[in-house]
């Protein structure tokens, strides 16, 4: 008679995944890190990176404003090259003491330093001093400084003030357009399109990308000159900023 031998145990099947499951348990916190890391250096440091470029430029800028020049005349100021400052942007609705420094060039490079940058192409920005045009503005909206973060609080009424080494110009917002293609070039035309404006005038864009944290889309706040006034020797605010 044969003997009959007992089958051998099979190995539980659970031995066999819990090896692979901790590589992936490992695998997915190594991911989680990575973009944490990612994270961090996208929103904070290039935020702190920007804001120490911005604030340095600022001030060679206020120093240079400070030396003595001859009295202004009535020819406008000599062109700007790309990448010099122009003056500041102030919006009162976006906080107490709300300034941006403003250059020429609304390219990668330029915006990384934290600043608004003002278009040279499509359209070349026209300054606010220009008998006409439409002083288009960038700035991220997250990350290299995100000083257009809050852009979608403006309102129609609010005031924007725009602060040179002579004068000082002070816009009133008429219309935002909360959302556009990103290849929407008519919204920082001389007359931009969409825009309640029938004609050529004194105008100002400020443009940036939406919504928060991404840059699928753009968002745009125009508004028209209200009205300018010189720089007195202590350089004080129009009532807007006071």
């Amino acid at each position: 008679m044969a003997t009959a031998y007992p089958a051998e145990p099979r190995a539980p099947r659970r031995s066999l995944l819990r090896p692979a499951i901790g590589v992936f348990g490992d695998l997915l916190f190594t991911v989680g890190v990575l973009l944490a890391l990612l994270i961090v250096h996208s929103l904070w440091w290039t935020n702190l990176v920007a804001d120490r470029h911005a604030g340095l430029s600022a001030e060679r800028l206020r120093h240079s404003w400070s030396a003595p020049t001859a009295p202004p005349s009535a020819a406008a100021p000599p062109p700007f090259d790309p990448g010099e400052a122009v003056g500041f942007l102030h919006a009162p609705a976006l906080g107490a003491g709300y300034q941006v420094l403003i250059k020429v060039g609304a390219d990668n490079d330029t915006l990384a330093d934290g600043v608004a940058g003002a278009y040279t192409t499509p359209y070349r920005a026209a300054m606010p001093w220009e008998a006409r045009g439409n002083f288009a503005l960038a700035a991220h909206r997250d990350g290299h400084g995100a000083k257009f973060h809050d852009l979608d609080r403006l309102k129609p009424g609010d005031p924007l003030v725009v602060e040179t080494r002579d004068r000082w110009y002070v816009y009133r917002v008429d219309a935002t357009l909360p959302e556009t293609a990103k290849d929407d070039i008519g919204v920082i035309a001389p007359v931009p399109v969409g825009s309640p404006y029938g004609g050529p005038g004194r105008y100002i864009t400020l443009t940036t990308c939406t919504p928060v944290y991404t840059s699928l889309y753009r968002m745009a706040v125009w508004g028209s000159l209200v009205r300018e006034e010189p720089m007195d020797q202590d350089r004080t605010p129009p009532a807007e900023l006071r």
